[in-house]
C-alpha cells in the first residue's frame, strides 16, 4: 500500500481486480481551509486495453504492485513497435509507440541508462536516466559576440525534440538534456 501523495508516473496500481500503469498525475490544491489536496490519476491497463481514471486524497492508501527494473538498450523499430534488448540476458521486449510516447524524444540507439519496467512477465514502460546526450541538428547560427548571458535560441535535436539552448551552441554539437524538465543542461 502506498499513499496517493507518494505515487509516481510508471507506478503500477491494482484497481477493480486489474493492473494499471500510471501515465499521468495531476495535483489539485483547493484553496479552502481544511480541504485535502487531490491527486487525479490517469492510467492504462498493463498489456494494453482499458483506461483507468480516479481521484484520491493525499492520505488515501492505494494498492501498488512491485516493479522489476531491467537495464535495456534500444535495438530497432518495427512499424509502430520499438524493440529493446535486455543488457543482461539479451531477451527482447516489444513496446508500442503510444505507450512510450513521452520517452521517445530522448531515445536513440546510443542512449545509456534505460530501464524496462516489468510486472510479472509484461513490460509496461521505460524509465529514463536523469539526463541524456543528444546532437543538435538544426539551430540558428552562433552569434559572433555571443556571451555567457542568459539569452537562448531554439534548437532541434536528432530525435526531433526542441529545447532552448545558449546562443553559442552550433549545429553538430552534442548537448546534455534533463529528461524530467526537458531542458538544456550543458555541452556534452
Amino acid at each position: 500500500m502506498t499513499r496517493a501523495s507518494d505515487l509516481k508516473k510508471s507506478d503500477v496500481i491494482e484497481a477493480n481486480g486489474s493492473l494499471y500503469a500510471i501515465r499521468q498525475i495531476e495535483v489539485q490544491s483547493p484553496s479552502a481551509r481544511g480541504a485535502a489536496t487531490l491527486y487525479r490519476v490517469k492510467a492504462s491497463a498493463v498489456g494494453g486495453g482499458s483506461k483507468f481514471e480516479e481521484r484520491y486524497k493525499g492520505d488515501d492508501e492505494v494498492t501498488t504492485v512491485e516493479l522489476l527494473r531491467r537495464p535495456v538498450q534500444f535495438s530497432y523499430l518495427d512499424g509502430d513497435d520499438y524493440i529493446f534488448m535486455d543488457n543482461e540476458d539479451f531477451s527482447q521486449y516489444l513496446l508500442k509507440a503510444e505507450d512510450i510516447a513521452d520517452e521517445l524524444p530522448f531515445i536513440t540507439e546510443d542512449t545509456e541508462g534505460l530501464l524496462a519496467l516489468r510486472v510479472d512477465d509484461a513490460v509496461i514502460g521505460l524509465e529514463l536516466p536523469a539526463s541524456v546526450v543528444l546532437e543538435v541538428t538544426e539551430t540558428a547560427p552562433a552569434m559572433k559576440a555571443a556571451s555567457a548571458s542568459a539569452r537562448t535560441k531554439p534548437a532541434t535535436l536528432n530525435t526531433g525534440l526542441v529545447v532552448q539552448v545558449p546562443e553559442y551552441i552550433v549545429e553538430g554539437e552534442k548537448v546534455r538534456v534533463n529528461t524530467a524538465e526537458r531542458k538544456f543542461m550543458s555541452r556534452a
